[in-house]
């Protein structure tokens, strides 16, 4: 659990730093979500979120052919 929440503030650090901050955010929480429940809600939600737009480019792309 101490290395999620490492991450995670590492990630929210390089949010506003130079380096791979949603990267560490994902990965913060996706340690987090296997203990604690509000972090398995976010990753799930963040999940979904990453679905929709990896569809909307594919369509986009795709339609372009």
């Amino acid at each position: 659990m101490v290395v999620g929440f490492t991450l995670l503030i590492l990630g929210l650090i390089m949010m506003v730093t130079p380096g791979p901050g949603l990267l560490f955010i994902f990965f913060g929480l996706s340690i987090l979500a296997l203990e604690i429940e509000w972090a398995r809600e976010l990753n799930k939600q963040g999940m979904q979120g990453l679905e929709k737009i990896v569809a909307k480019l594919k369509s986009i792309f795709l339609r372009k052919k």
